[in-house]
């Protein structure tokens, strides 16, 4: 039996890999009696770690990682595909592979035809999705989470897996066993690492620039974001700007912003750079639009994703 593991969500893949192994018996057994290969390796290299005997163990694991990055020749693939169905049977053979592959390919036909592997796709997930995933690593690990947080958790960090992981650790530990994770839990604690195309996407609407606008806006959609989503990151990201200018207005100081809006430092000094780009009224405009947006399309008067189109266009065309 072979198992092919593609797709770019490398984190479950290992997740899942993990827990095939714990089935095999002792971990350090397990570990002794496994070889890693990884990009270009030769036939020879991978028949002679797969046809070694295990020692003091029920299985012998090999794991061969981005073999088919870049396309083995025909004569390699030749000989893999037929010394496959000869696998010792004490040999647990995996191929992790960090792209997309097409269903053409010769191990997923040769997995489909004649039953001797196990072909898993694991897509990056995303909108709600990810908001499941979410969910289910908190409860794993003993813990509850508000609705709310569980979304801003999946707009500050998206869908970098290893990273929320990471983070709903560290969430768990601070709120205690008791305690359910608030929003006020992930704004403390979780950096708003998953700005990137939100800062974009306002660092556009500052400049006034409609067409570059216009194509981050639609590229978040083609990328399966959920309108509702960026709507309520919209929302986020405009409110910490209204606070932001209202400092700067104020007298403060950009390096005391984070401080005040309790914000990572490198995360308040792109709402300081952003905020420059706006005025506080017209900051103020564009929020009291968003709540106007958000009555429309709760009483039915209106289509989410038609008014945020208007809005990208109107913020853009406002001096």
């Amino acid at each position: 039996m072979f198992y092919l593991f593609h797709g770019q969500d490398t984190y479950s893949q290992r997740e899942f890999l993990a827990g095939l192994l714990a089935k095999e018996g002792d971990a350090d057994m397990v570990s002794l009696n496994t070889t890693r290969l990884s990009g270009k390796v030769t036939f020879n290299e991978l028949q002679s770690a797969c046809d070694a005997v295990p020692f003091l163990a029920r299985v012998r694991v090999v794991i061969v990682e981005g073999l088919f990055a870049a396309t083995p020749d025909k004569a390699f693939m030749d000989r893999l595909v037929a010394y496959l169905p000869m696998l010792p049977a004490t040999t647990r053979l995996f191929f992790l592979e960090a792209a997309d592959l097409p269903p053409s390919h010769r191990l997923i036909q040769l997995a489909d035809k004649d039953k001797i592997g196990r072909v898993r796709h694991f897509d990056l997930p995303k909108g709600s999705e990810l908001e499941r995933w979410i969910r289910g690593h908190v409860e794993a690990g003993g813990g509850r989470i508000a609705p709310a947080a569980v979304q801003l958790l999946a707009a500050n960090v998206g869908n970098d897996l290893a990273a929320l992981r990471n983070e709903i650790e560290k969430l768990l530990l601070y709120v205690g066993p008791e305690a359910t994770i608030a929003t006020e839990d992930v704004a403390r604690l979780s950096p708003y690492a998953a700005a990137t195309n939100i800062f974009d996407l306002v660092d556009a609407l500052g400049s006034r620039r409609p067409a570059q606008a216009a194509v981050l806006f639609q590229r978040e959609l083609n990328e399966g974001e959920d309108p509702f989503r960026l709507f309520a990151m919209f929302i986020r990201q405009f409110r910490l700007l209204i606070q932001t200018r209202s400092l700067l207005d104020a007298g403060e100081r950009p390096g005391d912003v984070a401080k005040l809006l309790k914000q990572h430092p490198r995360v308040a000094e792109k709402l300081v750079q952003q905020a420059r780009g706006f005025t506080l009224p017209q900051l103020e405009h564009i929020y009291r639009r968003l709540l106007q947006i958000d009555v429309e399309t709760k009483t039915g008067q209106a289509d989410l994703l038609t008014a945020l189109h208007l809005l990208v266009a109107g913020v853009t065309a406002e001096e």
